[in-house]
């Protein structure tokens, strides 16, 4: 019977199944866990005891059914916990199954070698109560790693939430500071505390655009692609970039743009991107004598739009960093380091690149390609 072939060899089983996930995971789990293979081999051993009984029904109860039907059975519950035991040890989903494959095969072995019959009846016995058990225990691992997965994503969530508050808050409470000394006739409308204000102003505008952007990348929302004016997309970032620069004290500069030149992409996410660009050049162009630049010419089959500062610069592997979520450089740490992911990442969406490099005199060249069209 193989009931007592199992009982009579239960410890050399389960020492067989510990070597093999050594071999397979060392250093994962050392210690048996507690609804692992000891349990499911003992639930086995009921199971094919009570098939010699005159209730062979009661192995069911053990077991369960065929053909993985959910109903409660002591070796789904079991295997439940133990697809949770395995999850929270760190296997993976493959060694979920390979647990319970180890039993199967060291049983093979073991029968073939002290030359013990397993009956077919037996043998479907055992494959039922592995098929049930695998399929409990993968689907319990698999729902804690969803349960996992939402909890990080939800951390990360309210972290970028909270940053975005403060960031948000603290450019409204200058503004409203400056808007109150303005109004009440204590500065000027032209002097410092106005380039607060519209520092602050500027600010919760790019925070606001660089957001939205996110979302509508992060949903998976494909992009509005429409033909529009090179030139004239220039001439409107240029003129909100202008504002920013003087608030900074920064030289700007904008060239004027061939007018046949065109392109074909979603405007309100080039504009994120191109806009977030500036602000890092603004960001990082020297204290004492800031000089940023935008330029957008064709070049073969090609638009390239540059944006270049005059700040310190950076090596190849921090340049190549920038991309990175929450990844900042230089001095200046405001803001939440996502503003050069989504600029990538928006202009990735309408068909084009963003790459950086470092400029002959100093600072950084971030450069669009995107694909050349002419107005017509």
């Amino acid at each position: 019977m193989m009931h007592e072939f199992l009982s009579a060899n239960r410890g050399t089983l389960i020492a067989r199944c510990r070597d093999k996930v050594a071999l397979r995971s060392p250093g994962v789990v050392k210690e048996e866990l507690a609804h692992g293979v000891t349990v499911f081999l003992d639930q086995l051993i009921q199971t094919l005891m009570a098939e010699r009984t005159d209730d062979p029904q009661r192995s069911l109860q053990v077991s369960g059914v065929a053909g993985g039907v959910s109903a409660v059975s002591e070796i789904g519950d079991s295997a439940t916990r133990h697809g949770r035991e395995l999850m929270g040890h760190g296997f993976t989903v493959e060694e979920v199954v390979h647990d319970y494959g180890d039993l199967c095969q060291a049983i093979s072995d073991m029968a073939f070698e002290t030359g013990t019959p397993i009956g077919v009846d037996e043998f479907r016995t055992l494959n039922r109560c592995l098929d049930n058990a695998i399929a409990s225990a993968v689907t319990e691992y698999t729902h804690q790693r969803e349960i996992e997965a939402t909890d990080r994503h939800t951390q990360a969530l309210n972290e970028r939430l909270g940053i975005f508050a403060h960031e948000l808050r603290n450019m409204l409470f200058a503004a409203k500071l400056a808007q109150r000394a303005i109004k009440a006739g204590d500065v000027g409308a032209n002097g410092a505390t106005a380039g607060v204000l519209d520092r602050a102003l500027a600010g919760m505008s790019k925070l606001i655009d660089r957001s939205l952007a996110e979302v509508r990348i992060t949903a998976g929302m494909p992009a509005q692609r429409q033909r529009f004016s090179l030139a004239e997309f220039i001439a409107e970032i240029k003129l909100s970039a202008t504002m920013e620069a003087q608030s900074r004290g920064c030289l700007f500069s904008a060239p004027a743009v061939d007018p046949s030149l065109a392109l074909d992409a979603d405007r309100d996410l080039m504009l994120a991107a191109v806009g977030n660009l500036l602000q890092n050049a603004f960001k990082f162009s020297r204290a004492d004598g800031g000089v940023a630049s935008l330029q957008a010419s064709a070049k073969g089959e090609h638009i390239l739009i540059d944006v270049q500062d005059n700040g310190p610069g950076l090596s190849d592997a921090a340049m190549q960093a920038l991309f990175q979520p929450f990844t900042q450089a230089g001095d200046d740490r405001s803001g939440m380091g996502l503003g050069l992911t989504i600029s990538r990442r928006s202009v990735e969406l309408n068909g084009g690149t963003l790459d950086v490099r470092r400029a002959p005199d100093g600072g950084c060249v971030f450069t669009i390609a995107m694909p050349g069209h002419t107005l017509r």
